[in-house]
């Protein structure tokens, strides 16, 4: 046991090794890793989910390779850490001086869930949001990016005005990317963008919540460019924000196509 341990000790580290091809990679690593994930909330309360990350970095054009086992061990060693932008962030500088990177970037993705009450009876249900954090990270600053998908109602404009009766709607997409100075509830960015549509969703919903709703998003209606721009006028609204990209898309019930929409700032 004690040679092999001996043998370990002196193999090479190939990895490291020179590289005479000479071109950099911009990014190398691991994608596509599910781990467990602790969210941390407002009022010191945390939530479980699943992410699925991505960890990069800069290669320089004479190094062979990166160390990948070096990203599992890092995602391992914050498995049990309650994870908040802060946190996220320290990560990425661990992950510059663990693989010994001038640069690199952390993505993760993964369901955050809000528990709501129905319009009317109150009852209490759980919607889920796809929300993305992405640390583009060097030396000498890190760059947060945070990503919400929001599904939501609209109701067309045309449809409720040419029609005797009724209207036709659809479920929408509203995916909302944000880079800013200042960091956003992940609650406060996903309510303020539900408020834009014909009609938020709930998770449950009686009878008196299904008529509310109903009605609500036919006094509410909106084409997919009206969406977007109620949306792009909220997100403006937001303090501190440097740049941002939303993407609206209606899944439109009487086509076999969406409606889509893109505004950036």
């Amino acid at each position: 046991m004690s040679e092999n341990f001996s043998n370990l000790a002196v193999m090479p580290d190939v990895q490291s090794s020179y590289d005479p091809r000479q071109i950099a990679i911009q990014r190398v690593g691991i994608r596509k890793v599910k781990s467990p994930l602790l969210i941390k909330q407002e009022a010191e309360q945390v939530q479980a989910s699943v992410g699925e990350w991505t960890l990069t970095v800069y290669l320089p054009e004479s190094e062979k390779g990166t160390h990948m086992s070096r990203f599992v061990s890092l995602l391992a060693n914050y498995r049990q850490t309650a994870m908040d932008v802060s946190v996220f962030k320290q990560m990425a500088n661990e992950m510059l001086t663990l693989l010994n990177a001038e640069k690199g970037d952390i993505t993760v993705t993964f369901p955050y869930f809000i528990n709501k009450k129905a319009p009317v009876s109150g009852v209490e249900s759980l919607m889920d949001y796809q929300v993305t954090w992405q640390a583009n990270a060097s030396k000498e600053s890190i760059e947060f990016v945070m990503t919400v998908v929001v599904p939501v109602m609209s109701l067309c404009p045309c449809s409720k005005a040419i029609s005797a009766y009724g209207a036709h709607n659809q479920r929408s997409h509203i995916t909302v990317e944000v880079v800013s100075e200042q960091i956003y509830s992940m609650d406060d960015v996903i309510k303020l963008i539900e408020k834009q549509a014909s009609s938020e969703l709930w998770g449950l919903l009686k009878r008196h919540d299904e008529k509310y709703v109903t009605e609500y998003s036919y006094d509410n209606p909106k084409f997919v460019e009206d969406l977007i721009r109620d949306v792009a006028v909220a997100i403006k609204t937001l303090p501190g924000i440097q740049r941002y990209k939303i993407e609206a898309e209606n899944f439109e019930s009487i086509h076999n196509h969406s409606a889509y929409a893109v505004i950036e700032g």
